[in-house]
């Protein structure tokens, strides 16, 4: 019998208030993580990855709202906390590397003061053993010169190495779930290398599962174990990091795949044009009726304007939304 998840969302529901209208952002989503498992959401930006990351986490601001699902972490829901609970929980069990850590990050205090508040607030440490832990926290994102860096404030720092604060705050207190929302977002690649292999060298020392949100999917097959597909607030395949790449199920998985360019000797062998997906993603007050994708899909039938299909299992403990995949 297999352990039960650390987390475990099911049929959660944002809905985004336009006025005097409500349409759902997000809608029917559901997906598991184990402990210490790296699971990743890819999709084109605003299918929703982010505003899920921040309903988990209960961030989540007007107009937009948690609607409807349910939350557990460790079994327990965590949807409907108050906000003084969700505060203690938030930083000490789950934590969050936010897209853009200029903004996240306060401009106006120390980076070694804010890492150091994440000790004092939920280990009870003082503050000069919380500035010591601080320094060495930093030292473990492998900063140079930790000590003086700790006294620097963010925008005397590089992308890289504000994105790597960013990654101290959020394992300070080594938490059981970590959300990376883009973490390598606006970096060279070199870095957004080096800022993953840590991410991964951190969280495996700590026992710390991941939630890997991307746009790009060959991050996500090099960082993740299994893979959810979101497209339009909703997750159309849920798969093996390994079978979304070699066998894909829906026509929008496979639409993502097509358009990864191939490098080496597989670009040799398959030399071929990049292909494009047709069309643009919908916005939130015009979701198409029927399967949300059939505008953009070349398997499109009656069918699939007419129902939304619901999720089907695939071997391997997958699943899928579409009518005629495979």
């Amino acid at each position: 019998m297999s352990a039960a998840p650390l987390l475990q969302v099911d049929d959660l529901r944002i809905d985004l208030a336009l006025g005097d209208e409500r349409f759902a952002a997000v809608q029917d989503v559901s997906f598991s993580i184990g402990r210490g498992e790296t699971f990743g959401l890819v999709g084109e930006s605003g299918c929703g990855k982010s505003i899920t990351a921040l309903a988990l986490i209960g961030l989540l601001r007007p107009p937009l709202r948690l609607a409807g699902g349910t939350v557990r972490l460790d079994g327990r829901e965590i949807q409907s906390l108050r906000a003084a609970e969700m505060r203690r929980l938030r930083g000490k069990r789950i934590s969050m590397i936010f897209q853009e850590p200029m903004t996240a990050l306060n401009p106006v205090s120390p980076v070694g003061r804010q890492i150091a508040e994440m000790f004092v607030l939920h280990e009870g440490a003082t503050w000069q053993e919380a500035e010591r832990r601080a320094v060495e926290a930093l030292a473990s994102v492998r900063v140079a010169a930790p000590e003086r860096r700790a006294k620097d404030y963010p925008h005397q720092l590089s992308g890289g190495m504000r994105q790597r604060v960013m990654i101290a705050i959020a394992l300070a207190c080594s938490p059981d779930l970590l959300l990376a929302d883009e973490p390598t977002t606006a970096l060279d690649v070199t870095v957004q290398a080096e800022i993953l292999d840590l991410v991964r060298d951190l969280c495996a020392a700590k026992g710390t599962a991941v939630l890997m949100i991307s746009h790009d999917l060959g991050l996500i097959a090099n960082a993740c174990r299994r893979v959810g597909v979101m497209y339009a607030g909703r997750i159309v395949e849920t798969r093996a990091a390994e079978e979304v790449f070699r066998a894909p199920s829906h026509p929008y998985t496979s639409g993502l795949v097509a358009s990864l360019p191939l490098l080496g000797a597989r670009a040799k062998e398959g030399r071929r044009r990049l292909k494009e997906i047709a069309g643009v993603v919908p916005s939130v007050a015009g979701f198409p009726h029927g399967c949300r994708f059939h505008p953009r899909c070349g398997r499109a039938s009656d069918l699939c304007r007419e129902d939304d299909p619901g999720p089907t299992p695939l071997p391997g403990d997958g699943l899928v939304r579409c009518h005629h995949h495979g």
